[in-house]
Parts: structure tokens; C-alpha cells; sequence
């Protein structure tokens, strides 16, 4: 009885390796089959692709699945020949993408592939350039953003600048980050047209989309403002304009001026960088102090102050001539410059001989040449003689009034003679020649000189010398000798005065 207690205990023990050996058989048996799964692993979205599935080494038939994520069956087929494998075609959706392998069972074995990750590319489309700031204006030294806006997956962009590709090379203010064009400090020559490019690729097949082109226009910052005045009469009005302007910069630009800290006007320039205010005006009195200010999107400058001040024309008026001459000394020219010594806006008219030049139907602001040998400038306040000959020659003069009173009193300087002759021409060689014959006449008395002092010294030598005992005699020893030998006096006399001669040399 214990016995058969003991044999049925190691049965019940044998029986759970038994079942796992079989299961182990089972399973063996049925992932023996070796399979293979090719297909692509990008696809555009809307095509149709192509799975193989391929069992190595199989008896026919063979059933084959193609299993998506999730254990979803994409589809099935049966190869009966064994050699063929699987073909499994598929339209390709938002949802397609994801991993795939397939599965194969053939005379009770089964099998697994590998795995393909697919992935779904969405070509580009509805491609467009957008800018920040937006409108795509820029003025010179900010910073401005391009982006490249379209709808796809999976892209790269490329920028045209002016139609050329823009790259890291085409300029140091280019940069380039994903699907926007970021330049740092944009410049006057980075005004132009852009555009962008945005492109998709699957194995050998690219797609691209471009956008419509955008001007980006780079306005010039505008420059410090300056303020000028004048002054007009009507009848026994007066009236006054003060004007504004900058030198540079882009419209449209505002101007507004400010008397004594008060805005008076505004004005918005949009097709030039000037304008215009009227103000009241009497010559003679402090009207106040006037200051431009003007106002861009990013700027805000002011001019410096001016006091609207109009002085009458009075006082003294004084002529200066200068003679003007050419590189080879020739007279060229007679500058006449007429100075007044009080007025804001004197209108300046010259007189030779009493007769009224250049034509007073000639208005100058910088320069205007009246006749072909006269020539007025800086506001008429110069007269340059062109021509000059013995028909230029006599009296000069000028006068002044006010500019903005044609009845006004005028005030006149003393006359002055200017004599213009035939004179012979001096030229560069003339006064070359003069300066050598010059430097040798001074070289020859030199020469004279030196040999005269040369001569003086020789002829004194010998009497040094021909009496050397004479260094001896005391002062007191030509009085005794002459009174010894009067014969010899005038020879002792001689010695001794050349003897000294000598000493004090």
C-alpha cells in the first residue's frame, strides 16, 4: 500500500516536466520558420507602398499577416507555392505611420519578421514668409526676422536674397536657424526681395514649395534737424517763416517747432524731409527762441535753438580786395568782399563807377555767375573779377539794405581803386634766373671778402717776425734809443707799434 502511494506521488511529480517538455516542443515547432519583412521606412502621405514579407526555408503553403501597431491586422495572404512570399500594399494615411512586422504559420510553424518603422511625410504647401516686425520695414541698425510659415512635415529651407541663394558666406548680418532668416544689424544694401523655399525628400523623390517673394524695405535713421528763419513784407506787414529740415533719413518723417518750450505747429513730411511754419516777426524785436523736433517710429532729435531775432541793415560798410594768382604766379583773379556791420539779411548790390553790377535781375544764394568776367557769391556779399585788363580798372563799391524791404534805406562803402594794367608776365623761370643771378653775385662778394682779410693777414706777418729780438725791449726802450740815434727812430717806432698790433690781434 506505501508503495503504490510512492509510485503515484513520483508520477504526479513527473507530470509537470512531461507537460512543459511538450509545450517547449510545441513552441519550437512553431517559431522554426524564419521570416523577412522589406519595405520602405518614409513614405508621402496619399501614395501606396509596398511590404514583402518572405519566409525562409518553408514548405508550401504558407499563411502570412501583416500586423501594425497595436496587434492590428493590416492584411493577409497565402502563398501556395512556397516561394513567392507576401505582398502587402498600402495607401498611405495621416495614420499609417508607425511599426509593422508580419507573421507566417506553414505546417504547423510559425514565425515573426523584424520590424519597419514608417514614417509619413507630409510635402509642403501653403508656403509664405512672414516678418517681425510686421510690415517688413527696417530701419538701419535694428535687428529684423524672416520666417518661412507652410504647412508639411519633415522639411528644410532654403532663403533667396534678390534671387540668389542666401547662405552663411553671403553676409556676416545672415543667419540662418531652422525655417527662419535672422539679420542683426540690418544695413541700407539689405533692402531687397526674399524669398523661401521649403523642400521635402523620400529616398530619390523631393517635393518643394516656394513662397510668393517679400519686399523688405530698410529706412535711413534720420539725422539731427536744423532750423533756419526768414522774413517777408507785405504792404506794411511783416511776416516770418521758420523752416525745418534734416539732412538725411527717410520719410515719412514729423516735424513740430517749439517757441520758448511751446509747440506751435506739426507737420508730418511724407515726401521730403522739410517743413514749413509761419511765426510773427517784427525786425527789431526778440520774438523768442525757436527749436525743431523730429519724430520718426523709432527716433525723437531736436535741432539747436535759434533766437528769432530779424536786425536791421545799418552801420559801416567796409570793401576789402584780394588778388588772386595761378600756380605760375600769373594774376588770375581780384576778390572783392564787401562787409556790413549790422543787418540779419542784407541784400548786397556793386557798383563800378557808379554804374550798378552785375545785373540786379540776378537772385545769388550760393553762387551765380552774372556776366561772363563777373562772378557774385555768399549771398552776393562777394564779387569775383574774372577778367582783368585796363577796362576793369576804376572805382569800386557796395551797398546794402534789407532783403525783405525793396524800399528800405541803403547804406554804401567809400569807394575804392582798383587799377588793373598790361603788366609784363613774371613766370617761374623769369624768377628762377633773377635767384641764381642773385645767389652768384652774393657768392662772388663773399669770395671778395675772404680773400681781402686772407691778403690783410699776409701783409702784416713778416714785420711779426723779421724782429724777434724785439719781444724783449721794455716799453720805455724806444724813447732812449731815439734819443741815443734819431736816425733810427721812426724804424724802432715802427717794430714796436706792429708788436702790438700783433699782441692785441
Amino acid at each position: 500500500m506505501q508503495k503504490t502511494v510512492m509510485k503515484n506521488l513520483q508520477t504526479l511529480n513527473v507530470l509537470p516536466i512531461l507537460a512543459l517538455a511538450t509545450l517547449f516542443i510545441r513552441i519550437s515547432g512553431s517559431t522554426s520558420l524564419r521570416l523577412l519583412l522589406t519595405g520602405p521606412d518614409m513614405a508621402y502621405l496619399g501614395s501606396r507602398v509596398t511590404f514583402w514579407c518572405t519566409a525562409i526555408d518553408s514548405s508550401p503553403p504558407v499563411t502570412y499577416e501583416l500586423i501594425g501597431d497595436g496587434g492590428v491586422l493590416i492584411g493577409t495572404d497565402i502563398d501556395l507555392e512556397g516561394d513567392r512570399g507576401a505582398r502587402f500594399v498600402l495607401k498611405v494615411t495621416a495614420t499609417s505611420e508607425g511599426s509593422y512586422h508580419c507573421t507566417a504559420a506553414a505546417g504547423g510553424s510559425t514565425g515573426v519578421s523584424n520590424s519597419i518603422k514608417l514614417t509619413v511625410v507630409t510635402p509642403a504647401s501653403n508656403t509664405r514668409v512672414t516678418s517681425e516686425p510686421f510690415p517688413p520695414v527696417a530701419y538701419e541698425g535694428s535687428g529684423f526676422v524672416l520666417n518661412c510659415t507652410t504647412k508639411g512635415s519633415h522639411l528644410s529651407y532654403t532663403w533667396f536674397f534678390n534671387r540668389k541663394e542666401v547662405t552663411s558666406n553671403t553676409s556676416p548680418a545672415f543667419q540662418l536657424s531652422g525655417n527662419k532668416l535672422v539679420m542683426g544689424n540690418v544695413t541700407f544694401e539689405h533692402a531687397g526681395s526674399y524669398y523661401c523655399m521649403a523642400t521635402s525628400r523620400v529616398q530619390d523623390t523631393e517635393r518643394f514649395s516656394n513662397s510668393a517673394p517679400v519686399q523688405l524695405t530698410v529706412k535711413v535713421n534720420i539725422s539731427k534737424p536744423r532750423i533756419s528763419f526768414s522774413i517777408s513784407k507785405e504792404g506794411a506787414s511783416y511776416h516770418g517763416n521758420v523752416t525745418c529740415w534734416s539732412t538725411r533719413g527717410s520719410p515719412p518723417v514729423n516735424f513740430s517747432l517749439s517757441l520758448d518750450d511751446r509747440e506751435v505747429g506739426s507737420v508730418t513730411a511724407t515726401e521730403s524731409l522739410t517743413a514749413w511754419f509761419p511765426v510773427d516777426m517784427v525786425p527789431g524785436l526778440d520774438m523768442g527762441e525757436a527749436r525743431c523736433r523730429v519724430t520718426t517710429e523709432v527716433q525723437e532729435l531736436m535741432s539747436d535753438p535759434v533766437t528769432l531775432v530779424v536786425v536791421p541793415v545799418g552801420g559801416k560798410v567796409k570793401m576789402e580786395v584780394d588778388y588772386l594768382y595761378r600756380a605760375d604766379s600769373e594774376l588770375a583773379a581780384a576778390r572783392l568782399t564787401c562787409q556790413v556791420s549790422r543787418g540779419t539779411f542784407p541784400y548786397v548790390s556793386w557798383l563800378f563807377n557808379n554804374s550798378v553790377l552785375p545785373s540786379e535781375t540776378h537772385v545769388d544764394s550760393h553762387i551765380q555767375p552774372a556776366l561772363s568776367q563777373y562772378a557774385v557769391a555768399d549771398h552776393r556779399r562777394t564779387l569775383f573779377l574774372a577778367k582783368l585788363g585796363p577796362e576793369e580798372s576804376g572805382y569800386y563799391r557796395c551797398k546794402a539794405r534789407d532783403s525783405y524791404d525793396d524800399s528800405g534805406p541803403w547804406v554804401e562803402s567809400p569807394d575804392m581803386l582798383v587799377r588793373v594794367t598790361d603788366a609784363p608776365k613774371t613766370t617761374i623761370e623769369a624768377i628762377a634766373i633773377a635767384f641764381c643771378c642773385f645767389l652768384l653775385l652774393t657768392l662772388a662778394a663773399c669770395v671778395g671778402c675772404v680773400y681781402t682779410m686772407f691778403d690783410h693777414e699776409q701783409a702784416h706777418a713778416p714785420v711779426a717776425t723779421t724782429n724777434p729780438s724785439l719781444d724783449a725791449l721794455p716799453l720805455s726802450s724806444p724813447q732812449s734809443q731815439s734819443e741815443g740815434n734819431p736816425a733810427d727812430t721812426s724804424s724802432t717806432d715802427s717794430s714796436v707799434q706792429n708788436q702790438t698790433v700783433e699782441i692785441t690781434v
